[in-house]
């Protein structure tokens, strides 16, 4: 019995459709799926089964001191220890076993560990490796055909990376926690990859508030040909400095107001220049990852959604392996073939085929990187259907990247770019047209701007109609803060991390509350944590030094570097950053207290004068309290869903700063808490409560609760608790329609710019039960939540949107394959 080994389900399950040719019977062992025809067997993991530790005795915060975790012995332990079981038992009736699991360093490295759990039950049956880009037929049949060994560097350069990272993420974790009195939930993390991208997105926060605004004025009028095409156009007043480069910017207001006056007493300008010029338009190299993650946050998709929906999209055979450096097709990618497999498409065929009629050679694009493990990222030729192989979502990435594919093979554009420049007096207009002459590959990609502007033909010595002169008054702006795409390729270029962990560093810093928004944007205790680092330790936050690990494990990779020399280098790095930080321990924690006060702080306590704070409970739930606790004992709740953030926003009636929610990306305004909790109570009653109005005369009415919620509730709770949910925001309006089946108001909710007819709220609700019955869970009333996903969810023990509102976003995301915690966050929030 040969035992093949994948590193997640779904891709054994694609495998073993693959081998079988559709024949394969499925079991469960120990809640793990087995594929198995033929005398084969195939199981998926989960990732990473084992992870790396430090032993029992380490596990006390306060016992342990810091320093001693850099020198203390790491340990491997089961992390999915269902799995491990299963792969156990399935080893000891295995003759052979494969392992099939992604080929890059991570996947190396899930392989070894898969190899030591199979060796540690039998040290003879043969263990051999394959490898593929993509999981389609041809691919996985030939890598099946011609097996290899796995390959022990790779996967030694990715337990590297486990143990230093566990090291220097525990160690300077304890130690800056333990120095800020930072225990619990809210711990103050830090990280090898971590740090250091935090460090970029503090210096642009510090560029940004440091920026000192200049004014400056531009003019702009309007030119028109007094015969022919009479479409006016824009001019621009321009000068020479003394440098003799043109520039646009006036910054003398004096200056500027003499151009003015002279240019609006005139009605004519006289054509001076005309500069007409080609430019061709190249089409844009393959797809790598970083370049795939800039082009989906184009269309709205952070980075880790983006490459969740991507390695789906591979798994299920669509596309090649998402994780790649490379942007050179290989030898072998014929892309006529390609493209042949779209011809007849409903959406994607047209391009196609367009493409295969050109007269000349396909020559696709080259980008500056090649590489030898994956090609870069494209379609494999099976085309999933929309909406049901594939949602909207996935659809949409999907196209993507056919649709760069086809721009990589498509000719180039050739933009017509027209400069006319005009005078009038001694003064300079100047106009910037352009014309898309050939659309090129902007005809089957249209995810780069291919706008044209209009100036239209003119001679040097032609007069031109002057009209609509227009004096402005402007303002240098500080830099723009990184948006994720533009971060991930900065780190890219710095050497921080790799291509299969920098949306997920982006990911932890979002979840550790150091960044909120999107683009990212640094809190107080995020700029304390970089403050310190560089006060204390400024190796911490150092690109060079990680940019230096990473490459110290290509040396182990290659051959040329050895596990154990890495990490001690590593180990002897972190010794000497902890002999700078244990001579100021207590002023880093004075500065880590001050900054975690202040990004909590929303003003003065209304009973006693001290501060209120954004506190958390035991529980995990949040609210504000008094800093004068236990003397003052005054507390006001806050939402339930998600992560308050506080505002720069203060409330004229009582000094405090408003709250808004952070769930996933998502957010909403919250507002002042002491407003929400003073507009507590009930409002208009609706009618008779179903429950208990028949016997003690209970009745329903709109209620507001002090956390913001709202619902429709009986007037005598707690006694009776029926109630009915309603939507946390917006006006609602009780209308005059009665429903004739419960004689109660209908009700509108005025939100944007469309109202929404709720109508009667028992009806409302019960048409929301009768959608739960007919899909088995109420989840898929939610949006974005489909059927696949729902049974994803029930596998992981979460069947009701009360089980998903109650769970950890991030354990959900641990345990469901191609589920972010991001994305948990944006349900919890519209549940």
């Amino acid at each position: 019995m040969e035992l093949i080994i994948t590193e997640k389900d779904n891709a054994a399950r694609r495998i073993a459709d693959i081998l079988s040719g559709g024949t394969y019977d499925s079991s469960r062992e120990k809640g793990v799926n087995v594929y198995e025809w033929g005398g084969k067997r195939c199981v998926g993991l989960s990732g990473h089964v084992v992870g790396v530790d430090f032993p029992a005795e380490y596990s006390d915060w306060r016992d342990v001191e810091p320093v001693e975790l850099i020198d203390a012995s790491v340990e491997k332990t089961a992390t999915k220890e269902n799995i491990v079981a299963t792969l156990r038992i399935l080893s000891r009736k295995a003759t052979r076993v494969t392992i099939a699991t992604d080929y890059d360093r991570e996947g190396e490295l899930i392989g070894k560990e898969a190899y030591d759990i199979v060796r540690d039950v039998d040290d003879e049956v043969p263990i051999r490796r394959v490898r593929f880009s993509s999981i389609t037929e041809n691919e996985v049949q030939s890598a099946f055909d011609e097996p290899d060994d796995l390959d022990f560097d790779l996967a030694a350069a990715g337990e590297a990376r486990q143990i230093i990272d566990l090291i220097w993420g525990a160690a300077l974790t304890r130690f800056l926690s333990l120095s800020a009195g930072q225990l619990g939930n809210d711990f103050i993390s830090v990280g090898r990859v971590q740090s250091p991208t935090l460090k970029l997105i503090v210096d642009r926060e510090r560029e940004i508030e440091a920026f000192d605004p200049e004014t400056y004025w531009e003019l702009f009028a309007d030119l028109q040909k007094r015969e022919g095409e009479t479409t006016p156009f824009d001019a621009q007043y321009f000068y020479r400095d003394e440098d003799d480069n043109e520039a646009e910017r006036v910054w003398e207001e004096a200056a500027a107001s003499e151009v003015y006056e002279i240019l609006a007493e005139r009605d004519s300008a006289t054509v001076v220049d005309v500069n007409r010029r080609t430019r061709t338009d190249t089409p844009p190299a393959p797809f790598n990852t970083t370049q795939f993650i800039r082009a989906a946050s184009a269309i709205g998709y952070s980075a880790k959604r983006a490459m969740s929906i991507a390695e789906d999209l591979y798994t299920a055979g669509y596309i090649t392996y998402p994780r790649t450096d490379n942007t050179v097709y290989p030898d072998d990618l014929d892309p006529e073939e390609l493209l042949d497999d779209f011809v007849g498409h409903p959406t994607l065929g047209e391009s196609a085929e367009s493409l295969l009629e050109s007269d000349d050679d396909i020559v696709p694009t080259e980008g500056d990187e090649e590489t030898t493990d994956h090609p870069p990222i494209h379609p494999t030729g099976e085309i999933p259907s929309r909406g049901g192989d594939v949602s909207d979502d996935e659809w949409e990435v999907y196209e993507l990247v056919v649709r760069r594919f086809y721009a990589t093979v498509a000719e180039a554009a050739i933009w017509e770019h027209l400069k006319v420049v005009t005078e009038v007096d001694d003064y300079r207009l100047k106009s910037n047209g352009k014309r898309l002459v050939e659309a090129g590959y902007h005809d089957v990609y249209p995810y780069f701007n291919s706008t044209e502007n209009f100036v239209p033909g003119v001679d040097e010595g032609e007069e031109l109609d002057l009209s609509e002169v227009e004096l402005e008054e402007k303002e240098t702006q500080p830099p723009r803060r990184y948006g994720q795409s533009r971060l991930i390729e900065t780190m890219e270029d710095l050497g921080i991390g790799t291509k299969s962990t920098r949306h997920n560093t982006l990911e932890k810093l979002y979840d550790r509350g150091y960044i909120e928004s999107d683009p990212p944007r640094p809190t107080r205790l995020a700029m304390a944590v970089v403050d310190a680092a560089e006060d204390y330790a400024d190796r911490v936050v150092s690109e060079e030094m990680t940019a230096q690990l990473e490459r110290d494990m290509d040396a182990i990779a290659s051959g040329e570097a050895t596990l154990q020399d890495v990490t001690d280098d590593s180990r002897e790095m972190l010794e000497d950053i902890f002999a700078s930080l244990a001579e100021s321990r207590e002023e880093i924690g004075d500065q880590l207290r001050k900054s975690l006060k202040d990004d909590k702080r929303l003003g003065p306590c209304p009973d006693c004068g001290e501060d209120l704070l954004v506190r958390r409970s035991r529980h995990g739930s949040y609210f504000v309290g008094c800093d004068g606790y236990p003397d003052c004992e005054n507390t006001l709740p806050l939402p339930s869903t998600g992560k308050p953030l506080i505002m720069e926003d203060e409330c004229e009636d009582h000094g405090l700063n408003e709250v808004k929610m952070l769930a996933g990306r998502q957010t909403f305004v919250h507002g002042c808490p002491l407003c929400k909790a003073e507009d507590a109570g009930e409002g208009p009653v609706l009618g008779v409560c179903p429950d208990c109005g028949d016997e003690h005369d209970g009745e329903l009415a709109i209620k507001t609760l002090q956390s913001g919620s709202r619902l429709v509730g009986c007037t005598r709770y707690p006694d009776c608790e029926y109630s009915l949910p309603l939507p946390r925001r917006g006006d609602i309006e009780v209308t005059d329609e009665h429903c004739e089946e419960h004689d109660l108001p209908e009700l509108v909710i005025h939100s944007g710019d469309e109202p929404w007819e709720l109508g009667c709220p028992i009806c409302n609700y019960q048409e929301f039960q009768a959608r739960e019955s007919e899909t088995g869970s109420d989840l898929e009333a939610l949006e974005g939540v489909g059927a696949k996903t729902v049974e994803k969810l029930a596998d992981a023990g979460i069947e009701s949107l009360d089980d998903l509102t109650d769970a950890d976003p991030d354990t959900i995301a641990a345990d469901v394959d191609g589920i972010s915690a991001e994305r948990v966050r944006s349900w919890q929030a519209k549940a």
